[in-house]
């Protein structure tokens, strides 16, 4: 069974009309964050259109994350314990108790595959078989081997050569083609993802790359239609999600983020991990500023403790540790989406997201380095978050709320073995089977 998703059958596409609860789990390198959401149907929304809910937040709870490194489990049972302490803390503010959830992927080395396919269209009219055929098509196209699919998006149709068709359902021609967006991760690094997410007793509904969910929660439609790369900067990730025309075009990640700016300051400034990361928080910056040199900062040394007088330090010397490692992050960010040949589509535009986006001197360090214009992300159009997470550091963990609302433009492909075959989690994936045949 082809992985597309590891999508139990609970997931149905939301229907528009009905409220349901959701739950969802952002695993990150340095924390993990549960919410547990009411969604209502909306009235059309003027402002996001692509969403049929309102999502309320009724229970939220975040642990220090263990056991995971740039962003993939590296520890079973410290990832296992860091996800029971989150979910257990949101089920208590909520009062229900958590079954299945939607978790986030940002390691595994998340990339993208483009396919191409064209059917003949049999009547002269397009009907839901001959989108279903040239999906199909498109989809026989085999992954890398060793990696797993997390979506597969239809980008554009093309009917007769004429492209940029959003729904050729109903329409005229002979020819039908799709471009298809196939986002895919490490198959181990998504299986061990699951595997620790399981031991809590949990299910897993679907599993979204990150940067696709920062996207979702944090973009207003017409940097989604303009084009736009959405930059997640986690502790161990960075994660990058290009959209245009609407559509997840693009996706990349580098194990690069904020934790390395941290082990940059304590080895800098021979300081433990923690003193590292508050100083990084309080006073760290990515530009310099007039007072730097006359500002002065406490630091203690590795062996000594607090009751230790501390070394002082200027702050511009923070400032010169910190610089050249986000301005790396930046470089090898725009180089890569270059190199992939998606620098036009992100249309000079970057939204960042994510918990090391908040660092002082970010946006204009993005915006030197990639020339466009920079705008920090934050989650929209959700109720009940409490203040301290309406930052850019929950923008994932709210687009995992939104997922629902969007899946139904993902293609399932109904058979065929595929990249989980004889990996032991056949039964897991058959009960995709079910959930297709259920569903159209």
């Amino acid at each position: 069974m082809h992985s597309h998703h590891g999508l139990t059958p609970r997931l149905k596409p939301l229907s528009a009309r009905r409220s349901a609860t959701l739950s969802v789990l952002d695993i990150g390198t340095s924390k993990v964050v549960c919410l547990i959401a009411e969604l209502q149907p909306a009235e059309a929304l003027t402002t996001l259109k692509g969403r049929t809910h309102l999502a309320r937040i009724i229970g939220i709870g975040h642990h220090r994350s263990r056991g995971l490194k740039g962003g993939a489990v590296v520890d079973l049972e410290a990832a296992e314990h860091s996800i029971r302490q989150a979910v257990q803390a949101a089920e208590r503010m909520a009062k229900v108790e958590v079954q299945s959830v939607i978790v986030n992927m940002s390691g595994g080395r998340l990339g993208s595959q483009h396919f191409e396919a064209r059917v003949n269209v049999r009547t002269g009219t397009v009907t839901g078989a001959d989108v279903e055929r040239v999906l199909e098509t498109a989809s026989a196209h085999a992954v890398s081997p060793g990696r797993a699919v997390l979506h597969a998006l239809p980008t554009g149709y093309a009917l007769d050569g004429q492209g940029a068709v959003i729904d050729p359902s109903g329409m005229i021609g002979d020819a039908l083609g799709v471009d298809l967006h196939v986002v895919t991760s490490e198959a181990a690094a998504a299986r061990n993802l699951m595997l620790a997410v399981e031991h809590c007793h949990l299910g897993v509904e679907a599993v979204i790359a990150t940067p696709y969910a920062a996207g979702l929660s944090a973009l207003v439609d017409d940097e989604a239609e303009m084009g736009v790369a959405v930059v997640d900067m986690g502790g161990g990730t960075t994660s990058v999600g290009v959209f245009s025309g609407g559509h997840l075009v693009h996706v990349d990640a580098i194990a690069v983020g904020g934790h390395h700016v941290t082990m940059d300051i304590a080895r800098g400034l021979s300081t433990r991990v923690a003193a590292a990361e508050r100083l990084k928080t309080l006073y760290g910056s990515a530009i310099a500023t007039p007072s730097d040199e006359r500002d002065m900062i406490a630091v203690h040394g590795v062996g000594e403790d607090e009751a230790d007088a501390p070394t002082h330090v200027p702050r511009s010397h923070l400032v010169r540790i910190i610089r050249p490692r986000v301005e790396e992050v930046v470089e090898l960010v725009r180089d890569r989406l270059r190199n992939a040949g998606f620098a036009e589509q992100a249309g000079r535009r970057v939204v960042l997201t994510g918990g090391a986006s908040q660092l002082v001197g970010l946006p204009e360090v993005t915006r030197r380095v990639m020339q466009g214009q920079v705008r920090i992300g934050r989650p929209l159009g959700i109720r009940g978050l409490p203040e301290a997470a309406k930052g850019p550091a929950f923008s994932a963990a709210v687009g995992l709320l939104v997922y629902p609302q969007v899946a139904h433009a993902e293609h399932f492909e109904p058979r065929g073995a595929g990249a989980f075959a004889g990996t032991g989690t056949d039964g897991y994936f058959g009960r995709i089977l079910t959930w297709i045949g259920q569903s159209f």
